[in-house]
């Protein structure tokens, strides 16, 4: 991604290096281009060797019979629709909707991705389709642990009856999503390994920006404001329901699905008799099933807004998109994320620029994975980073002007199988005299961490802190010692600073 408001100082790569949004790592080692021209010189279409049209490619989908697995038939958008497309007058979350595959976490971030059109076209290059030198191949690109990758496959899609089990188009004819779907799939390891997950990672994957987690039933007092920063800052926004008996209850009720994930594709202040109403517009991926409470399709509160914003805003549709007041919509929903290339939204520092500097690391059993408790012989052997925070740019001294991110990169291929461990950080000030290099046990013994951070196991871990100029040593640890994974730091700061 490229802004004016973020500066990649000490990243994995600079901006046309390898990784970077204009050049892309090869996934799995496969050239688009050098694969489309082989095709085209020596004729015939693409069948990714990579990622087979089997049921390996499948996996296992929740409803799929026995007999309908046998029925699994790997079919070409041609041979669905002989007047198939890759885009129809551009792309919409209105394009598509959800099939078997119980992947609602990522379809809800491509339905607010299309809303991003710089973002989208980086995700979803444009210049591909069925009819001039066709050869059945496409790519997608995505962000993924610190680098760009750019994602090939061909156009074989899991149908039964030749009906699609994965993503499928409204308008049978339009099928950038399914493609871009089996893109993702293959990044996973299969569709299967696409079910359940949490919308943040998607946008996370779409973008490589900062993302934040709100629990939206202890959300900050200024939630209306830090949505409308996010709108402006042009951020992917996500949300989910209730499981359990309270999502059943709000389900049976409201006719809200219960833990699923959403799309937060807009927000509006509106006067309704006398009063500011704060409105957000939620889009269910399913293209259907809405909420029917206040400020639905069906509200009588709409007749109590002007004729021009009930004509500008009201679309009576069975198109799974919805209004819903900010009070309800915390009450309702249990969580939302926020991503954007920059934490602008998160405060109202606006004019900003943030300097971002990122690292990989590794934990390894018994050699650098010493846990959480400082106090311990072996904590000094975990990761150790120093960051120096500098006067420049104003004086942010005091306030909330270092984001940190600690990201689990993990070693095994297959989503499914990932388990993610319990990650935090404790940070250290460090004196004029501290020793240079990583710091030894002595250092630790009469030290204590001026912050320690929450333990998370989510795939990443980020919070804000105040830090003074100064020098300070990050040590990022497992809540457990002694296990092994990577992971990739990363600080955004509002001065200059440095981190080695």
């Amino acid at each position: 991604m490229t802004s004016t408001r973020v500066r990649m100082i000490h990243g994995l790569y600079e901006d046309g290096g390898k990784g970077s949004p204009s050049n892309p790592v090869k996934f799995k080692s496969q050239d688009f281009e050098k694969l489309r021209d082989s095709l085209l010189k020596e004729g015939g279409t693409f069948e990714d060797e990579m990622f087979p049209p089997t049921l390996d490619s499948l996996g296992t989908v929740e409803g799929l019979t026995a007999e309908e697995l046998k029925e699994v038939e790997w079919l070409s958008p041609l041979d669905l629709n002989p007047d198939a497309s890759f885009v129809v007058d551009g792309t919409s979350r209105f394009d598509f909707q959800q099939g078997q595959v119980g992947n609602c976490w990522f379809l809800s971030a491509i339905g607010v991705l299309t809303l991003h059109k710089s973002l989208i076209a980086q995700v979803v290059p444009q210049n591909q389709g069925f009819r001039e030198n066709y050869t059945g191949i496409f790519h997608f690109r995505f962000w993924r642990y610190g680098k760009w990758v750019d994602v090939v496959i061909d156009d074989l899609l899991p149908t039964v009856r030749k009906v699609p089990l994965s993503v499928s188009s409204k308008s049978k004819k339009e099928f950038w999503a399914p493609l871009l779907e089996k893109a993702y799939a293959k990044v996973c390891g299969s569709y299967s390994d696409m079910i359940a997950g949490n919308s943040d990672e998607a946008f996370k994957d779409f973008t490589g920006g900062v993302s934040m987690n709100y629990t939206l039933s202890k959300s900050p007092p200024d939630l209306w404001d830090v949505m409308n920063r996010a709108v402006h800052s042009k951020a992917m926004m996500g949300c989910g329901t209730y499981g359990g008996e309270k999502g059943k209850e709000f389900s049976k009720k409201f006719d809200l699905v219960e833990g699923h994930a959403f799309g937060v594709t807009g927000v509006k202040q509106m006067q309704s008799q006398g009063e500011t109403v704060n409105l957000v517009r939620v889009w269910n991926p399913w293209g259907e099933k809405e909420w029917n409470g206040d400020w639905s399709d069906k509200s009588d509160l709409w007749e109590t807004v002007s004729n021009k914003e009930r004509e500008l805003y009201l679309k009576e549709r069975n198109d799974g998109e919805f209004w819903i007041a900010l009070e309800d919509f915390c009450t309702y929903f249990e969580e939302m994320d926020i991503c954007c290339e920059s934490p602008n939204f998160v405060d109202d520092d606006a004019a900003c620029h943030w300097n971002c500097l990122q690292k990989e690391g590794r934990w390894e059993a018994g050699k650098s994975a010493g846990g959480p408790d400082y106090s311990t012989e072996e904590f000094w052997t975990n990761p150790q980073y120093r960051l120096t925070v500098k006067a420049v740019e104003g004086d942010y001294a005091g306030d909330r002007n270092v984001l940190l991110s600690l990201l689990q990169k993990p070693d095994e291929e297959f989503r499914s199988k990932v388990k993610y461990q319990a990650i935090g950080f404790n940070i250290f000030e460090l004196p004029s005299e501290a020793p240079k290099g990583h710091l030894s046990s002595s250092f630790f013994q009469d030290k204590s961490p001026i912050k320690v951070s929450t333990f998370s196991q989510r795939r990443e871990l980020i919070e804000f802190h105040s830090l003074e100029l100064g020098e300070y040593l990050i040590v990022p640890c497992t809540y457990e010692p002694n296990k092994t994974s990577s992971f990739i730091i990363t600080t955004y700061s509002k001065a200059e600073a440095d981190m080695e």
